[in-house]
């Protein structure tokens, strides 16, 4: 399955905050997520505020647009917004740019 990655930047003085609610996402989050086509999601977070995000998925563009589509992620991009740096009038999914991968090591079989 396809592998993305994507970094944002999280707001120096909001990352205690950004923390505690990714401990608490909300079940219908998580459920639209899932039902989208995001499988394997991770957020990585540095002390500095770089997240990088990880998810696989088979066509992240119809991913992201099944997403945008609901209603909970647009509440949820709503609140998480104001975490963000250099969103440039983008919602925070709007500003997940894949990289380019340049290696990968798969796993023996």
């Amino acid at each position: 399955m396809p592998r993305v990655c994507f970094v944002l930047k999280v707001r120096q003085d909001r990352l205690a905050e950004y923390r505690e609610r990714h401990e608490a996402v909300w079940p219908e989050m998580r459920a639209a997520l899932s039902a989208a086509g995001w499988h394997n999601y991770s957020l990585f977070l540095r002390e500095d505020g770089l997240l990088v995000g990880y998810l696989e998925t088979e066509d992240f563009a119809a991913a992201q647009a099944a997403m945008a589509a609901t209603e909970v992620n647009a509440r949820w991009q709503a609140e998480m917004a104001g975490f963000f740096e250099a969103l440039d009038g983008a919602t925070p999914d709007e500003a997940m740019k894949p990289l380019t991968e340049v290696f990968h090591l798969a796993q023996d079989t």
